[in-house]
Parts: C-alpha cells; sequence; structure tokens
C-alpha cells in the first residue's frame, strides 16, 4: 500500500549514515523534501543529490529540510555524502521498509531488460508531517531537482 497526498508519514522514517534513528516528529513544525532515489554514486543520483545540494540554502529558506533514502548501507551513504559534500541526511533503508511503505519499488526498465527497483519519487511533506504534493520518476529532472522543488 502506497502513501498518497494527504496522509501522514510514519513517525520512524530509519536509520541515517551515522546510524541515529531518523523520526518524523524531528521534522514537525518544518516542512520536509523526502526523496527517495535508485542508488549512491551513479549519474542520474548525483546529479539529483548535488542539484538539492546546490539548492540547499534556497530550500532552507522556502522552509524545507531535507532527507534522501535508498537501498544502500550507512557506509555507502556516508562515502556518498563526503564524496559529493551533501549538507543533508541519507536514510539506509536496507530492509525496503519505508521504500514500500511510500510505494517507490516497482518495475524498472533499462536496456530492454525489466527489472524492480527503486521508482525515483520526491515526497513534499508539510509542517504536520502530512503529504502535500509527490513527484514521480517520469516529472524529476534529475539536474534540476532544486529548483524543480522551490518551482512548485
Amino acid at each position: 500500500m502506497a502513501l498518497n497526498v494527504g496522509d501522514k508519514i510514519p513517525e520512524i522514517l530509519g536509520v541515517n549514515q551515522d546510524g541515529v534513528e531518523v523520526k518524523a516528529s524531528d521534522y514537525t513544525g518544518r516542512k520536509l523534501v523526502l526523496y527517495f532515489y535508485p542508488k549512491d554514486n551513479t549519474p542520474g543520483c548525483t546529479a539529483e543529490a548535488c542539484s538539492l545540494r546546490d539548492n540547499f540554502g534556497d530550500l532552507r529558506k522556502a522552509g524545507y529540510e531535507i532527507l534522501g533514502a535508498s537501498l544502500d548501507d550507512e557506509k555507502s551513504h556516508k562515502k556518498f555524502i563526503e564524496k559529493q559534500q551533501l549538507p543533508f541526511p541519507l536514510i539506509a533503508d536496507t530492509d525496503k521498509r519505508l521504500i514500500e511503505e511510500f510505494g517507490v519499488w516497482g518495475e524498472k526498465k533499462f536496456m530492454g531488460k525489466d527489472y524492480m527497483g527503486i521508482l525515483r519519487t520526491t515526497f513534499l511533506i508539510n509542517e504536520q508531517g502530512i503529504i502535500e504534493k509527490i513527484i514521480g520518476p517520469k516529472e524529476i529532472k534529475t539536474k534540476d531537482h532544486g529548483q524543480q522543488i522551490l518551482n512548485q
């Protein structure tokens, strides 16, 4: 069952790159960009993360906190954050709990092959933890994603 616009996000979101539990209540009173991406250090995911990094100041001015999530483990996230100088945390959802709860696991195609994976999706969440907008895989522009969120 996927979460939709109007739904409240779960309290326990997962564990970040430092092994610290991340909760929805950590963001109460602030808007949240929760973005799901396929894999650390891949071209599209790096472009998306760097766009969010480059627009971080403006996103914060607009009242947003940023939180990324993928199947990668804490060690991979730590390296990705350091290499790309990301100013926001990443959730290591190695058991796919959050990915499945948000409904971003599905069939993908690459070079003529079908496989299951994370569908690149961004959730814009209000100050009370309610999903206000979902930017789906076909809508996301990885290189301009930060600006895309600001233009919502």
